[in-house]
């Protein structure tokens, strides 16, 4: 009872805390109104805390602890922290769904969420016995090798599943909150605290793991199990209001068609364009992924405790990153403009990270993870609301499904690319005499070019606009 009542008292602290901060430091904090207050949209936004706590886990200290102190290889890994993407394009089925959704009690939202969060349960739950078995651990080292690698895929193929379902709804919940023209801003918010919940996570993790164990590495995954399931929970109570009329209504009416709304949406001008960008910019930030931090304790000599904390700086940069573009967008700047700056700012991030294992040093290396995160979170920030902007005022959730799926596929496809393509050249290794760090720097080339595309596919697009711009700006 003392460590309940104590948890509580610091949950209120740190929210007064925020709100305080609130909407100075806090972007996107002037979402808030006095129907809906800042510190419910926090509490609100823990979902997101629980997401981002899934994937430090996964992309992070997993795929790490995986490939350099169990020796699973990389093609495998990268294939275990892809099997999400099996379920990525069902984002937007999801997100359709919740949004016509009939209930008893006129909830569309809260059951999908729920659902999501014992996925994540239940992959949390299975996963500790799939490192018993890899890392060999006391009466483990008995079972066949295929029992862990199994395992594992499966464990990690639920917590995908979940954090799909959860953060696909949970954004659409978010809109439901406020009006129509705040929705851009209530959903940058969510992604600030997945930035947030990213390197809280990472740092904790980081310090957990300061004395790597494979027993301490279970307890850090049975924590995050129960946390994930009473953080979501409290994010959910008394957020969506029951409505029969809208129950009764949604259920008088004819039953809508999936391929209906598909298609209107696709009919909007410009939106096959920016799922195009969407897939070849995330693809191109995204296969560093499942690389960085073994490129950083290989190339570098780092440890464990220390390549974990690279997720936070990673997120830190990407939140500074939502902070620029909120603050842009926010006063009318074009999505399209500030999607093609942060592919922009990538190309350079990414040749830092090349040089630091050429000689330039780990500080390069860090400026580097800097700089591809603040062009993660400008281009992911603009994207996003140029998603907002192209969908009907019924159909949020249908596109922010499809904003989810193209960009959970090409990230998915983007981390299974990246471990085939370190794999294969290791194996050319022992003939050519490589250095170490080569597989990783190939990978790293790849993904300038793709972001070199995305910015070709934008450029018609950011010149059309400019061109209506001084068009509407000419003397008459």
């Amino acid at each position: 009872m003392w460590l309940i009542e104590t948890m509580f008292d610091l949950r209120t602290f740190s929210t007064r805390k925020l709100v305080a901060l609130a909407p100075k430091y806090l972007p996107f904090a002037d979402v808030a109104t006095a129907e809906l207050s800042l510190s419910r949209l926090l509490r609100l936004s823990l979902f997101q805390v629980t997401v981002g706590m899934a994937l430090v886990l996964l992309v992070g200290t997993l795929n790490r602890v995986m490939i350099v102190e169990l020796s699973v290889p990389a093609t495998l890994v990268a294939v275990m922290l892809a099997l999400p993407l099996l379920f990525a394009p069902l984002r937007t089925l999801i997100g359709f769904k919740s949004d016509t959704h009939v209930s008893a009690l006129g909830l569309r939202r809260v059951p999908y969420i729920w659902k999501g969060t014992l996925l994540q349960f239940g992959g949390f739950a299975i996963m500790p016995f799939a490192l018993l078995v890899l890392s060999g651990y006391a009466d483990a080292a008995d079972a066949p090798r295929w029992v862990g690698y199994s395992s594992a895929a499966l464990s990690f193929l639920l917590v995908g599943a979940g954090v799909h379902m959860v953060q696909t709804v949970g954004l659409a919940l978010a809109t439901d909150l406020v009006p129509t023209k705040d929705q851009p801003k209530v959903v940058g918010l969510m992604y600030v605290m997945l930035l947030v919940g990213m390197v809280v996570s990472a740092l904790i993790f980081g310090a957990l793991l300061e004395d790597y164990t494979p027993g301490r590495l279970i307890q850090v995954i049975q924590g995050s199990a129960v946390v994930t399931v009473a953080l979501n929970l409290f994010a959910l109570w008394q957020q969506e209001p029951r409505d029969r009329n809208r129950a009764q209504a949604m259920k008088a009416a004819p039953p809508a068609k999936f391929s209906d709304a598909w298609a209107t949406m696709m009919r909007t001008p410009g939106m096959t364009r920016l799922l195009v960008v969407i897939a070849l910019g995330t693809f191109g930030f995204g296969m560093a992924d499942v690389l960085l931090e073994p490129y950083g304790g290989q190339a570098l000599g780092l440890s464990v405790a220390s390549t974990t904390k690279l997720t936070a700086l990673l997120a830190a940069g990407t939140l500074v990153g939502f902070g620029m573009a909120s603050r842009a967008l926010g006063r009318g700047a074009s999505p399209d403009r500030y999607a093609l700056i942060g592919a922009a700012i990538g190309i350079p991030g990414f040749f830092a990270i090349i040089a630091s294992s050429q000689g330039a040093g780990i500080p390069l290396f860090l400026f580097g993870t800097l700089a591809t995160g603040v062009g993660a979170g400008l281009f992911g920030h603009a994207t996003l609301t140029a998603a907002i902007r192209h969908a009907p005022s019924d159909r949020i959730g249908l596109a922010l499904g499809a904003w989810g799926a193209v960009q959970a596929t090409a990230a998915g496809i983007g981390v299974a690319a990246a471990g085939i393509v370190r794999d294969v050249i290791v194996g050319l290794q022992g003939s050519a005499g490589m250095a170490l760090q080569t597989p990783y720097s190939v990978v790293f080339v790849i993904e300038v070019v793709f972001l070199v595309l995305a910015i070709i596919v934008l450029m018609p697009s950011v010149w059309m606009r400019r061109a209506r711009k001084k068009a509407l700006d000419a003397p008459a």
